[in-house]
């Protein structure tokens, strides 16, 4: 008995570094699949645009982004929505959330939970509702750029103030309180050390916002209008052949997330060195 009692652990730690990082490695394979998938299309030369398999390689997907006409318009437009919609909702969610964790008032647990129902709302819901309201206004005729806007605002505000305000709960009130005991005012002290403290939290929700937003399709169906983002495009070339180039704004979108997530963790290993 005594010795077989070592090889259970020994046991249980070979599972643990082998089976575990192997299943691991798989749901991450699993996961990442379908983005491999777009980046070896982006370099198809398919026959017809009516296919979806890799035909020939080809470089002209890239060299020729914008031969698809009203793509790049559409990519551009959805940019600027992004970027807006962005702004406005990290502004007024990291407002939102000092609010909600710095300060004490009427309605503030009312205020927080009523902050998750746009997140745990179907979007259709939101979508329809947010026509029904620009309808009852007077602007059902007049949807687009603005109306698509105000939309994605609304819904990223939510993930924005969840974000920051998960941030500033786990930070340590000692540390603005220190730096009152050495003679800084209130805004030096939240200049010099709460902003910087906070900011990873405010730039994670910006993030999140702009990809939401770019990425968004059925809120924007109901409130678009006449104008044509990036998603809409997709969805209305889908029934006469997705273009090729489709493919080259996707895997440069997922370049661009990667090596903004590569940067912040780069910045953070040598700010913690």
């Amino acid at each position: 008995m005594s010795a077989r009692t070592p090889a259970l652990p020994r046991a249980g730690r070979w599972v643990a570094d082998h089976v575990v990082m192997t299943v691991a490695l798989l749901v991450l394979v699993y996961m990442f699949l379908p983005i491999f998938f777009v980046v070896l299309m982006s370099f198809n030369d398919p026959v017809s645009r009516l296919t979806y398999e890799f035909d020939a390689f080809t470089w002209d997907n890239w060299t020729n982004p914008c031969q698809s006409p009203g793509m790049c318009s559409s990519v551009v437009t959805s940019l600027q929505i992004g970027f807006l919609a962005t702004l406005g909702a990290t502004l007024l969610g990291t407002l939102v959330a000092f609010a909600l964790v710095r300060h004490r008032f009427r309605g503030r647990a009312g205020t927080s939970l009523l902050i998750f129902l746009p997140m745990a709302t179907p979007e259709v819901v939101m979508g329809s509702s947010l026509l029904a309201l620009f309808s009852s206004v007077g602007l059902a005729g007049r949807l687009g750029f603005w109306s698509i806007l105000v939309a994605h605002i609304m819904f990223c505000l939510s993930f924005v103030v969840v974000t920051v305000k998960a941030r500033l709960t786990g930070l340590d009130s000692t540390l603005e309180q220190a730096a009152m005991d050495l003679y800084a005012n209130e805004w030096q002290a939240f200049w010099r050390v709460t902003f910087p403290l906070v900011f990873p939290g405010i730039l994670a929700a910006a993030l999140l916002s702009f990809s939401l937003s770019f990425d968004d399709f059925i809120v924007t169906n109901f409130n678009h209008g006449n104008t044509i983002t990036f998603p809409m495009f997709v969805w209305g070339s889908a029934q006469r052949g997705i273009p090729p180039q489709v493919n080259v704004v996707g895997t440069v979108m997922f370049l661009i997330a990667l090596v903004l997530v590569a940067g912040g963790g780069l910045v953070q290993r040598r700010r913690a060195r």
